[in-house]
């Protein structure tokens, strides 16, 4: 075969040479980085879901569905035992050997290793390029396919590595491969590198491959026993730099109680208890217990204090490990742990602030006593002393209280998140009341180990609501009869009669059973109407308290017996429902030289807890006399008004009273609507104004406080409020005044409801009826609603019956309705083409129905319910069988024919008709059992919530083709482009149990007068000359009119008409016409003339 190839250039044309291509190298030698890091003190638990809680630069090894976010990387981890086996894969000694042989398919390579203390040995291959030249000059990737083979002591060999490496690469290019040695299986061990590709045999196919190396690995073998570790080897192509990394760990394994189970699903570390604690602990096991890690913080020899077990109370540990690990609400709907404890020790402290940083995370407090570590904590504690004059040095109590500028009003509480991946967040906490009163004073606060926003906010109320309420301390002497028992941490009632006015303590001279003879009678007398009792200490050394039953001189007989006879001489303590026990928690216990106690303690109130955890109510103890309680506020009113805050509308009310007569320092008002939590205002003024209401119940409390902050009577009163619920009032003055043949404005009187003008609505709707009988609910939406507070609005010029109702901002429509009747006068000089209904069909409304369809006994098109024949389970309770279930909430009617206009229109009048009612389908006259003079109404109340509207799209194409139409629009009156039309309803109810029927729709087409002249004058010509015109006339269709019944009217001016000629006009048409100027003979001459055509419309 010859090939005939000719020279570039020349005459006719040329063609140029193809240029080969090459492909770009995708072989490239990987370098990795590796890193060891040391997660804990071991032993623990592991890492979070393995690679799903190993972050590099933020971003999981794996999501959470184990799919890798990063290719080519090793993690290997160790827990942290004390026995755990060593990472291999880290560097150890390396001894590199080189090859430097060609590895050919017909003769593999091996080499031998007899150090018998290798561990593992890396090949390295080389190969020089790896590309083919191809038939047409491209140059292109190509593979090579190798094995390498391991043979411990001649016992076989076993294929380790079988790989083929695909791509393109001009340069060299190295591949290492790190094949493990077999602890046991014995020396010498031979590697064999197996070429399986044939060897390339043309110079076009690069594929050579070389061993070029091995390098015997001698591990280091270290395994840093007790160390958590992770190791990491990272394909250096994905990271610029080291990665950061961060781990989501279930940290180190501490001991726990024998009966103790921790949760790994649900709250995961916590524990809960089965059985009685006998004092034991069982195995380590990963918990975020605060107890048990301060147990072993304190106890551990490696990482810990080292302090003997003997020296703690492990039953302390165990009480507040079950006051941590009850389930509170966590604020968002869920429940938590009270406390938990999820933090990183990483550096070096003195035991005491180790101790101090751990115990404030659960609220507790340590200290040395008896030789023995005692640990207690602030949680709901029962009083285990009393305390009066009898038994504190001088009988005198010092009192301090905290300045007011020392009291912060909110908080800001700085905790870390999971989901931040540890980052800090800040939880802000604040006491209403008290940023009302005294302003924004913040207190930062670091929530220690803390990783939940629950446990955050409950520290930052904790301590706001410490400095609001609890602000007194006492300091008192005692000797060493109380100072012995007194510790830090316990609870003790106060009786000072100097504070409460009246004595309620003293000692006791003897007892039985069931009475007590105290050391004096003197201010005895206490009502038995005040629910008196009687705390007394027993010889064990606990108190206990009981009913008083009476009082006879200085004997007080208690209701039931205590379970010993009380001790002689300790202290009493009486207290009533109008006098309590002023109680304090012991903060120090200080012994002097003189064998006295100097006591400091704190004041406790136990209902600040569920004020903290359940947003209860922190209620004040009644501790005292001296002043008495004021009375109650009377004459309980208000009134109701609408204010506007930014965009909204608001309801509030103005509540005002008549003040108690004497001894009022302030009010505390709590109020709320229906069934709401109760909500509360402190004010000075005997009136108050309560904002941001709604329509419902008031329920109202007012209580007046003293100078003491003692709380009188508290006085109701119950009032109901509209809100917005009130209906706003009718349009007024309405008006209508027309703009153009398709448009008017209407008009109106602006609105005096705040709750329309702001945030409400004015509804604007149309029915075709033009007998006055027009409403809102046989009316459908004309135009979307407007703004509440306009004036006037341009609508589409309709016949019928114009109808509004203001809106407001809730929804609630006008009582009734305002409207103008509108009577269009028929269009001088148009065409009525066509009126078309629906309605009128035979049958009616024949077309497509979606969700709706011909209720036949109301003779109109009405929605569909949502039930199921199959669900009836007595029919002779349905009042109708024509709807089950609710009204569907829209349907759609699409009309049965195409209005098709023959040609395509740039300008076509048409106008819609629609008559529409509502009705309620479950309220037939059949379905009413009931004596008709019980009925409310016939009609069954006003139906306001439907509405139905008409939508139109065109086509300027065929449409017994196959049409594209444009989108549906809106119709009402006005001009439309195009040649055919279709039309739909659109039927919608806002409320199950109201609907909508269609009594008439349909729509009209107008077409206006046109004239098509030429006063350029046109040759007729020899023969008949046809004229297009220069735009197309209506002449009506089959559907429209008839077709060609309304041809246009063709004249014609001819200049120079010769005698005896004449003109003839034939083949009208909607396009144009044909024309023959004919001499005396009946010849066709040729004459200029000029003409016009009267007709209808004006096509495209």
């Amino acid at each position: 075969m010859k090939v005939i190839r000719g020279a570039f250039g020349g005459g006719g044309g040329s063609s140029k040479p193809r240029v080969p291509e090459e492909e770009n190298d995708s072989l490239s030698s990987v370098q990795f980085a590796t890193v060891l890091d040391a997660i804990s003190e071991g032993e623990i638990e592991g890492i979070e879901g393995g690679a799903k809680g190993v972050y590099l630069d933020g971003t999981p090894l794996q999501d959470g569905a184990g799919k890798n976010n990063f290719t080519g990387y090793t993690l290997t981890t160790r827990d942290g035992t004390q026995a755990q086996s060593y990472i291999s894969d880290r560097a150890g000694v390396e001894s590199e050997k080189n090859v430097g042989l060609a590895v050919v398919k017909a003769t593999p390579i091996t080499r031998q290793i007899t150090d018998t203390e290798v561990d593992r040995v890396r090949v390295t291959l080389q190969i020089p390029a790896l590309q083919n030249v191809e038939d047409d000059g491209d140059i292109r990737g190509t593979s090579v396919q190798i094995k390498i083979h391991r043979q411990h002591n001649s016992g076989g060999f076993e294929l380790v590595v079988n790989d083929t490496i695909n791509g393109k690469t001009s340069s060299s290019y190295q591949k290492d491969y790190m094949i493990p040695l077999i602890a046991g299986r014995g020396f010498p061990v031979d590697i064999k590198v197996e070429r399986v590709t044939d060897d390339s045999t043309s110079q076009r196919l690069a594929n050579a491959t070389n061993w070029s190396s091995y390098t015997e690995i001698i591990d280091e073998k270290l395994r840093y026993p007790n160390t958590a570790l992770s190791f990491l080897k990272l394909d250096s192509r994905q990271f610029s730099n080291i990665p950061s990394r961060k781990y989501l760990v279930r940290g180190i394994k501490v001991k726990v109680p024998h009966n103790a189970t921790v949760d790994t699903t649900t709250h995961i570390g916590r524990i809960t208890y089965a059985g009685l604690f006998n004092g034991t602990l069982g195995a380590a096991t990963f918990t975020n217990d605060p107890a048990w890690l301060l147990f072993a913080l304190l106890t551990d020899t490696r990482w810990g204090a080292g302090i003997p077990e003997s020296n703690l109370d492990v039953f302390d540990f165990y009480n507040v490990s079950v006051y941590c690990n009850q389930l509170v609400p966590d604020g968002k709907g869920g429940q938590e742990p009270r406390f938990s404890c999820n933090m990183v020790l990483n550096t070096r402290k003195e035991v005491y602030s180790a101790i101090q940083e751990l115990t404030s995370l659960f609220r507790g407090i340590a200290y040395y006593g008896a030789g023995t570590l005692v640990l207690n904590q602030d949680k709901p504690t029962d009083s285990r002393y009393q305390l009066g004059p009898s038994n504190v040095i001088g009988g005198d109590f010092v009192y301090a209280g905290s300045a007011l500028k020392t009291r912060h009003t909110c908080a800001t509480v700085a905790y870390q998140s999971y989901e931040q991946l540890g980052e800090v967040l800040f939880e802000y906490v604040e006491l209403a009341d008290q940023v009302a009163k005294y302003g924004v004073v913040n207190k930062e606060v670091r929530a220690i180990g803390c990783y939940s926003q629950g446990q955050a906010h409950r520290l930052g109320k904790w301590l706001l609501l410490t400095e609001a309420k609890l602000t007194q301390t006492v300091s008192f002497g005692v000797s060493a009869e109380s100072g012995l028992v007194l510790r830090p941490g316990i609870v003790v009632d106060i009786a000072d009669p100097v504070k409460a006015g009246t004595r309620r303590s003293g000692r006791i001279s003897s007892a039985t059973l069931n009475s007590i003879t105290v050391d004096s009678s003197a201010d005895l007398s206490v009502s038995l109407t005040s629910s008196p009792t009687i705390t007394a200490m027993m010889p064990d050394g606990l108190v206990e308290t009981r009913t008083i039953s009476s009082i006879t001189d200085r004997v007080i007989t208690v209701g039931a017996n205590f379970s010993q006879v009380p001790k002689s001489q300790s202290v009493y303590l009486i207290q009533t429902s109008d006098i309590q026990s002023n109680q304090f928690r012991i903060l120090s216990v200080a012994e002097s030289d003189d064998s006295t106690f100097a006591v400091t303690a704190i004041e406790y109130n136990e209902t600040i807890y569920d004020a903290v955890e359940q947003d209860l109510d922190f209620t004040q103890r009644d501790i005292t006399n001296l002043t008495d309680a004021p009375g109650a506020p009377t004459n309980i009113s208000g009134s109701e008004f609408l204010y506007q805050r930014g965009q909204s509308v608001l309801a509030g009310f103005s509540l005002a009273w008549t003040a108690p007569s004497r001894g009022v320092n302030f009010y505390i008002v709590k109020y709320r609507i229906d069934s709401d939590n109760f909500e509360q205002i402190e004010t000075a003024a005997p009136e108050v104004t309560l904002r941001s209401l709604r329509a419902g119940t008031l329920d109202v409390k007012v209580q007046a406080f003293n100078f003491l902050g003692k709380g009188g009577a508290i006085a109701n009163a119950q009032f109901t409020l509209e809100g917005k619920t009130a209906p706003p009032g009718n349009v007024q003055n309405l008006s209508i005044e027309p703009i153009s043949a398709n448009s008017a404005r209407l008009k109106w009187d602006q609105t005096v409801d705040l709750d329309v003008k702001v945030g409400g609505k004015v509804h604007v709707r149309h029915s075709s009826l033009t007998n006055g009988t027009g409403t809102f609910s046989n009316s459908v939406d004309l135009i979307n609603a407007i703004a509440g507070a306009s004036t006037d609005v341009v609508v589409p010029l309709l016949e019928g019956e114009y109808i509004l109702k203001f809106a407001d901002d809730g929804g609630r429509l006008s009582t009734s309705e305002t409207s103008v009747l509108v009577d269009v006068p028929d269009s001088v000089g148009q065409l009525l083409a066509l009126t078309h209904r629906e309605d009128q069909e035979s049958p009616p409304f024949p077309g497509t129905k979606t969700n709706c369809f011909f209720l036949s006994t109301e003779t109109a098109l009405t929605l569909e319910g949502d039930g199921l024949i199959d669900d009836v389970v007595d029919f002779d309770a349905l009042p109708t069988i024509d709807f089950l279930g609710n009204v569907k909430s829209s349907g759609t009617y699409l009309f049965q024919d195409t209005l098709d206009l023959g040609i395509a229109f740039s300008s076509i009048e048409m106008r819609r008709h629609m008559v529409t009612r509502g009705f309620f389908p479950s309220d037939f006259i059949d379905g009413r059992t009931a004596l008709i003079d019980t009925w409310e109404d016939i009609d069954g109340g006003v139906i306001q919530n439907i509405n139905a509207e008409l939508y139109a799209r065109s086509t300027n194409d065929d449409p017994s083709g196959s049409p594209t139409y444009g989108d549906w629009i809106p119709f009402n009156n006005g001009s439309f482009k195009g040649r055919a039309f279709q039309f739909k309803a659109e039927l919608t109810s806002n409320k199950i149990d109201e609907n909508i029927l269609i009594d008439q729709v349909g729509y009209q087409v107008l077409v206006n007068p046109r004239v098509d002249q030429i006063h350029t004058a046109i040759a007729s010509g020899t023969s008949t000359k046809s004229v297009t015109f220069q735009k197309p006339f209506f002449v009506g269709t089959a559907t429209a009119g008839g077709a060609n019944a309304y041809l246009p009217s063709v004249g014609v001016v001819v200049q120079n008409l010769g005698n005896g000629e004449r003109v003839n006009i034939s083949n009208v048409s909607a396009t144009g016409f044909d024309l023959d100027i004919l001499d005396a003979g009946g010849s066709n001459v040729n004459r200029n003339f000029t003409y016009a055509a009267n007709g209808y419309g004006r096509g495209v």
